[in-house]
């Protein structure tokens, strides 16, 4: 099963997201701060970091960054809603795929499941 590490400070954004990945088959652990992602990815082995950009204490560039360098198997997709954020993060951590706000539930899916090629996509149709 695909592992998802979801870095969202906005609580209903985190629970919105970690439901719809878990229904369509991810498992998620979910995390408020950037902060909060490291240990995590420092003890655990997670297939996807998919985190926001804008955050308190660490944003999603220097979580993603850090997460390269212990982890540089671990995907990344940002999720954003700051157009010009989104130049600096794809400059910053070039091979990440970078979603901006607001999206569809679908289009997440379709975008994770398209990383991992697998087909959970339907679900949410």
């Amino acid at each position: 099963m695909v592992r998802i590490l979801l870095a969202e400070d906005d609580d209903a954004m985190r629970q919105y997201l970690s439901r719809a990945l878990e229904k369509s088959g991810y498992e998620v652990v979910a995390v408020d701060r950037g902060t909060a992602a490291v240990p995590l990815i420092e003890s655990d082995r997670f297939d996807l970091l998919l985190t926001d950009i804008v955050m308190p204490e660490m944003d999603g560039i220097e979580l993603a960054q850090h997460a390269a360098s212990v982890a540089p198997e671990m995907r990344v997709m940002f999720i954003t809603g700051f157009a010009a954020v989104t130049l600096k993060a794809g400059k910053a951590v070039p091979q990440a795929k970078v979603l901006s706000k607001p999206f569809h539930l679908r289009d997440l899916v379709f975008e994770v499941d398209r990383m991992f090629d697998t087909t959970a996509a339907s679900e949410l149709n």
